[in-house]
This record gives structure tokens, C-alpha cells and sequence, in this order.
């Protein structure tokens, strides 16, 4: 079942990003995926957006709800119907919303499972973290505002960050059928982020030196995006069991 368009503001979205040794990453994703690189690195990372006023697009705002979300991700290619396609792999999701937690993989694409947020903000700063009931999930970032990115990034400038993740708009997410992966699309009226100074960030998932050894994996940056209405529309499922990709019936 595919969602009908749904709209909303994107209050704020933190994009918490790592750059990953490829070798590392690729055992990781499932098929038909491989990492996106940059600069010779993979990129996976942590979205924590909270939006509100969401509902189908007819509806007006006031019949919207909000929620706080995180959503592990890594930038991708596939190969699909001859060209090459990307967007970003999302293994998990986390929510605050028991409608998006009972919704999950049902009406919304992909399972969302349920956390804890804790969130502080100013205009100036923000501080998130998320525990997800099932303590997989342990997500923590404090960061200020800033005027460009730290110098050790990947990234030579805000202008090239937010141009890489704006490509990252398509996202497919993990079911609870292996092989099946279900799409959606960000599409906002007005892109724009803000590069942050990161204080402290803990990730339970990108710490794990099991999934990713000693010196495979290293935080980058973190980019912020506030105020912007923004639109879901769902894709179809992609199938990948075992051969050629195909949508899914």
C-alpha cells in the first residue's frame, strides 16, 4: 500500500553524518544497494527531525500531529531499469508517536519502533537524545550553530554538504520482509541548512566496534534544517530476494 501525499514542516532535522571506510559499509547493506562514496568514503549517519502538522495533503494544518524521529541512514547507489539511481538506506526508525509505531511498515514505510526523546533547545543550540524502548537505539547530540563546517570534513564547504544530502532525498526502508524495501520521498519547498558545531555525539549504532571496527569509522559533521514545509510521497516497494531487482506487486 502506498501512502497518499502527505505534508508538513520540518521544525528542525539535525543530519548527524560519519564517514565510513567503504569495505566496512558494503557487508552491511542488503542488495541491490552499495555505498555512495565521497572523497573515497562512505557516508551513514543519523537523522533526528521533528516535524509537525502533518497530514494528508488536502487536509489543513490544524488536523496535523508532530512527532520526534530518528532514522539510521547510509547514502546509496542501485542500479535500477538500466541507470544508476541513489538515496539513502535506512536500517531502523525510531519514533515518539505510537501512531507511527503502529503504523510502521503498515500505512508509513518501514518498521518504526519506539523512544524516548529528551530535547532542549534555543535559537542558538540544540540538544537531542533518543532510547528506544527495545534499547537498541541510544542517540545523543549536543551542538551549537556555527558558521561553517569543522575543518577536518570531508566536506570542503556547507554549500557541497547540502548538495550530497539534497541528492539523498529517496529513502527505502528495512521491512520485515528480507528483500523488501519500502520508499519514500522527501520534497521540500526550500532546502537550506546550517552547518552545527558539534559539543558531544554518541550513537550506539555507529559506536558498536563490532559492526564497525577501530579506525573504520569517524564523525564528520552535522547540518541543521529549521522551519521548512516539505511534502512525503511514497514510492513503490523495491524487491530484491535473491535476483534482479524488480517492483514489488
Amino acid at each position: 500500500m502506498r501512502i497518499p501525499a502527505i505534508r508538513g514542516v520540518i521544525d528542525r532535522r539535525i543530519l548527524a553524518n560519519y564517514r565510513i571506510a567503504p569495505d566496512v559499509v558494503a557487508p552491511i547493506l542488503p542488495p541491490p544497494f552499495r555505498p555512495k562514496l565521497h572523497r573515497g568514503y562512505a557516508i551513514g549517519g543519523i537523522c533526528l527531525i521533528r516535524l509537525r502538522s502533518v497530514r494528508p495533503k488536502l487536509l489543513p494544518a490544524w488536523l496535523g500531529i508532530g512527532s520526534e524521529n530518528a532514522a539510521h541512514r547510509f547514502a546509496v547507489e542501485w542500479d535500477e531499469g538500466g541507470a544508476t539511481r541513489e538515496g539513502v538506506y535506512i536500517p531502523r526508525r525510531d519514533t515518539s508517536s505510537w501512531l507511527n509505531h503502529l503504523a510502521g511498515g503498515r500505512i508509513f514505510p518501514g518498521v518504526h519502533h519506539h523512544a524516548a526523546f529528551t530535547v532542549r533547545e534555543t535559537g542558538t543550540r540544540v540538544e537531542v537524545q533518543a532510547r528506544g524502548d527495545d534499547g537498541a537505539t541510544n542517540v545523543g547530540i549536543v551542538a551549537d550553530v556555527a558558521g561553517e563546517l569543522p575543518g577536518e570534513s570531508i566536506f570542503g564547504s556547507t554549500a557541497e554538504a547540502s548538495a550530497f544530502f539534497e541528492r539523498g532525498a529517496l529513502g527505502y526502508s528495512a521491512t520485515g520482509q528480507p528483500g523488501r524495501f519500502q520508499g519514500l520521498e522527501l520534497k521540500c519547498d526550500g532546502w537550506r541548512v546550517e552547518p552545527l558545531e558539534v559539543r558531544s555525539v554518541t550513537s550506539s549504532f555507529f559506536g558498536d566496534r563490532a559492526r564497525f571496527p577501530a579506525g573504520s569509522v569517524a564523525f564528520d559533521c552535522a547540518l541543521l534544517m529549521r522551519g521548512i514545509d516539505h511534502e512525503w510521497h511514497g514510492k513503490a516497494d523495491l524487491c530484491c530476494p535473491a535476483g534482479p531487482l524488480a517492483k514489488c506487486s
